[in-house]
């Protein structure tokens, strides 16, 4: 399990992208160095999430981000992590410590470096986590993880889970999306 460290972080909300945006391309190196392009996934369902490994935000949501992954991949759903925090003020968030932050939590799906900050910049990520679901290349849902973040136990609503279930044609989700909150992305310039 991990560790959350509840501090001060500057809380920021996503800014939602509209529903039916086309999937915006992205080619970018995994935490072995691999290029990973957006061409590469042919799932009915793909999450794209911004994220990293520091922000107390981000960090609570990686053990959700496994847990569907693990529980939805046979279904046709896919999670591509992408860490856009390129900056040396923030040294946990380097590309060298994504592999073993990757290994330590169990995280198998592809967790790529947006080294540049561009492919954050192209979908308007503002936070981490701030996830984008594609169904059929077309954005689907944009929004919150859960309704508590910081207390799993008291999660009265799974909202991206939700809309992954809503995806596969297995129940209905709320066509308002609440925005995701979390740590600011940690802009270069």
């Amino acid at each position: 399990m991990l560790q959350v460290p509840f501090d001060t972080m500057a809380l920021v909300e996503s800014q939602l992208l509209a529903p039916g945006t086309a999937l915006i391309p992205f080619k970018l190196k995994d935490i072995s160095g691999k290029p990973v392009s957006s061409v590469d996934f042919n799932s009915n369902l793909l999450l794209v999430v911004f994220t990293c490994n520091h922000c107390p935000y981000a960090i609570a949501s990686w053990p959700i981000l496994v847990e569907l992954q693990n529980k939805y991949a046979s279904k046709g759903y896919q999670t591509v992590a992408i860490n856009p925090n390129n900056n040396p003020n923030y040294p946990d968030d380097s590309f060298e410590k994504m592999k073993p932050f990757a290994e330590k939590n169990g995280i198998s799906f592809p967790y790529l470096f947006d080294e540049t900050q561009d492919v954050a910049r192209a979908y308007g990520a503002t936070c981490t986590p701030d996830p984008y679901l594609f169904k059929e290349g077309k954005l689907f849902y944009h929004g919150r993880i859960t309704d508590n973040w910081q207390k799993p136990e008291l999660v009265k609503e799974r909202s991206l889970e939700l809309h992954i279930l809503a995806g596969l044609g297995e129940g209905r989700a709320s066509e308002k999306a609440i925005p995701s909150m979390g740590c600011s992305i940690k802009w270069v310039s």
